[in-house]
């Protein structure tokens, strides 16, 4: 699993640090700092300690890898491109900045239906699922959830400012691809 990096600070007052998260990537910081990503079906959590101006951002790509039932072993290596460990992450970034996850507040973007012609019921699609993980997995551990940006079709670029906990939406839908007639 790639965590991006962690940090407070940076080297000018006036210098914005921006990060682009890749899908399984995690970052946490503090403030002068902006965290972007592009998203279809995954979901990107955003958490924000108002006070302290510090958060992170994740793009999960899937629900789980494991059986609801199992618990994660010591020592184990928490990977960005699941909802249930990137929560992992999340609340081990905020231990070690002696606060809880109840302080922060949250929003959430992607899951979107990336099949122009699926027949699948829109609660079988991945991005409903991955909706469902994100919301449920919040709500568990008493975090906020300010904003749901996520459903339709088409993708999202997005971008978190950790200054203010803005959060900025570009959503586009699918295209249809028409060929050309020979």
């Amino acid at each position: 699993m790639k965590i991006i990096g962690t940090t407070n600070t940076v080297s000018s007052q006036d210098e914005i640090n921006s990060r682009f998260l890749l899908p399984g990537e995690f970052f946490f910081g503090g403030s002068k700092c902006q965290i972007h990503t592009l998203l279809g079906s995954c979901i990107a959590i955003t958490l924000w300690h108002p006070k302290l101006k510090i958060g992170g951002m994740c793009h999960f790509v899937l629900p789980s890898r494991r059986n609801s039932n199992e618990i994660f072993p010591a020592g184990y290596d928490y990977d960005g491109s699941y909802c249930d460990e990137v929560m992992m992450l999340f609340e081990r970034e905020a231990l070690q900045r002696g606060t809880n996850l109840k302080d922060y507040v949250a929003k959430i973007f992607g899951g979107s239906n990336m099949l122009s012609n699926s027949t699948l019921h829109e609660d079988a699609s991945i991005g409903t699922q991955n909706t469902k993980a994100a919301v449920n997995h919040l709500a568990e551990r008493g975090v906020s959830l300010l904003i749901a940006h996520v459903g339709e079709k088409g993708h999202r670029r997005i971008a978190f400012d950790l200054e203010t906990g803005d959060v900025w939406v570009k959503h586009a839908s699918l295209q249809k691809f028409i060929p050309d007639k020979l």
